[in-house]
């Protein structure tokens, strides 16, 4: 079964712990947290406290994606606030493979993350280390973007990489993901869905998870 991550970006802030209760009603299985710096993206949005007022309110798993530069630098202010799994981007960070492990020994499941334009080879050598990889299937940035269609190729051949290599690494896709694309999605090879836009501003969150699930 496809995991459910609702985006927070485009929750309601001003009754975010009513958003997440509804969330975790509704039957997401984790939450996804975007952390942008103004700087890797063009846009800014929540640090290591958020992360730990969110950790209070909910018992989901926290989807933690650092679209920042130098994300080493952040990762135990990170940990410390209650992620369970952290995404960094293959673009942004410069020693991938030690920020990679510090997270593998913090317990933490680690992810990275591709741009549009980034190609799936350069996730060879470090996919096998890795608990989660994200398909970015628009610029990342801001919420409510077009899906890039040719994002479905590229999710298809990850995922006969993945097999090819005979791991267990999940591919989440992050970006423009709604009922109308998601059973494609699926196919292709997508174990998580994030839905920021989709979910958020549909009348019912519950049939929103179900009507993707359902195909």
């Amino acid at each position: 079964m496809v995991l459910i991550a609702p985006s927070i970006l485009s929750a309601n802030f001003l009754q975010l712990k009513a958003e997440l209760i509804a969330s975790q009603d509704a039957g997401a299985n984790m939450l996804h947290i975007d952390v942008m710096d103004g700087n890797f993206v063009p846009n800014i949005t929540v640090g290591p406290f958020v992360v730990q007022q969110i950790r209070r309110a909910t018992v989901l798993p926290l989807d933690v994606h650092l679209m920042i530069e130098s994300p080493h630098r952040y990762l135990m202010d990170f940990i410390r606030a209650g992620s369970d799994t952290i995404t960094v981007h293959v673009e942004a960070d410069r020693h991938l493979h030690k920020t990679v492990t510090l997270l593998k020994e913090t317990l933490c499941k680690a992810g990275v993350a591709i741009n549009p334009s980034t190609p799936i080879e350069s996730l060879l050598e470090i996919l096998p280390l890795i608990d989660v990889v994200v398909v970015m299937s628009v610029n990342p940035g801001f919420g409510g973007q077009e899906f890039i269609p040719q994002s479905i190729d590229k999710i298809r051949r990850l995922k006969k990489l993945i097999d090819h290599l005979a791991l267990k690494t999940v591919i989440e896709v992050d970006g423009g993901v709604g009922p109308k694309n998601a059973a494609e999605l699926i196919q292709a090879g997508a174990g998580i869905l994030v839905m920021g836009s989709a979910f958020y501003k549909s009348e019912d969150y519950k049939e929103t998870i179900r009507t993707v699930r359902s195909g």
